[in-house]
């Protein structure tokens, strides 16, 4: 097949991480939509991939092993995907068991703080919600909604969760170029996820696509489910200006009928060369 006539979707979550469907689920709505090329990329562990391959193969669709990983730069948190990882591969093994390890401590600093406020047993609260996947913030959101503390994920945010809110922990993760070091050992590609949601300037978009693309990252989203047609454009120009492939994904999670779903957003322009060049697509 043309990948240029592909529907390719390089950016999605299940239950492994913080996505409402398990990776049998997200594969089954992938093929509703016509999805033929899919990349599992749950935050920073490959644990649902197993599972995922045994429904894309029953679906004839073509699962790309992913990894969205956590990593910090200039003391901001950014996100880095790894596609076409080796799963095997040792070093990263290591990497996403010590990430596994700073999620569950970051869990429980955050539960520690809303004891403090008033709302005790919420670890085991976002644990229930996580169904043995990595615990992230939206299973504490869950857990607040449940017990009538806030009425939506956002307002869990807004009140608790959120930066500089009263149950915000800040978390140390791998810096740009560790993570970049751990995909180009396990013979991955780098994108940068989702670059326009980081409440940067101006200037410091530029100084990140700059260091990003000095490390060895490789590729940006250009489009992504829930960009807008300007921010599209602009993301464009980042890719053009800076040298990088562009990537496309839904980002979805599931969280509601509005969010963006798998295979549904506008191709990738054809000014960009597309990251799935480096993919066996």
């Amino acid at each position: 097949m043309n990948s240029k006539f592909l529907n390719i979707d390089l950016h999605m979550h299940s239950t492994a991480s913080d996505g409402m469907l398990s990776p049998t689920e997200l594969v089954n709505l992938c093929s509703e939509n016509k999805v033929q090329v899919m990349a599992l990329t749950d935050h920073d562990t490959t644990e649902g991939l197993d599972e995922a391959k045994v429904a894309a193969e029953e679906k004839g669709i073509q699962l790309i092993a992913g990894v969205e990983f956590s990593a910090s730069w200039e003391n901001k948190v950014l996100h880095i995907i790894g596609l076409n990882l080796d799963t095997e591969n040792s070093n990263l093994i290591d990497a996403l068991n010590a990430l596994k390890q700073q999620r569950l401590n970051r869990a429980e600093r955050i539960a520690k703080k809303l004891e403090g406020a008033g709302i005790p047993n919420a670890l085991e609260g976002a644990k229930k919600y996580a169904n043995g996947g990595l615990i992230a913030r939206p299973h504490f959101a869950q857990f607040l909604i449940a017990e009538g503390h806030v009425k939506t994920a956002q307002d869990a945010f807004k009140k608790y969760l959120a930066h500089n809110k009263k149950a915000y922990v800040s978390t140390e993760w791998p810096t740009m170029e560790a993570v970049l070091n751990t995909i180009k050992d396990a013979e991955g590609v780098a994108v940068l996820a989702h670059p326009l949601r980081y409440k940067f300037t101006a200037s410091w978009k530029r100084r990140l696509f700059s260091s990003f693309k000095e490390a060895g990252g490789q590729g940006m989203e250009v489009v992504c489910g829930y960009y807008t047609p300007t921010e599209i454009e602009m993301s464009i120009g980042y890719a053009l200006k800076y040298d990088l492939m562009g990537s496309v994904g839904s980002d979805y999670h599931g969280y509601s009928k509005h969010s963006s779903h798998p295979g549904i957003f506008p191709p990738l322009p054809t000014s960009i060369t597309p990251i799935w060049s480096l993919l066996p697509v």
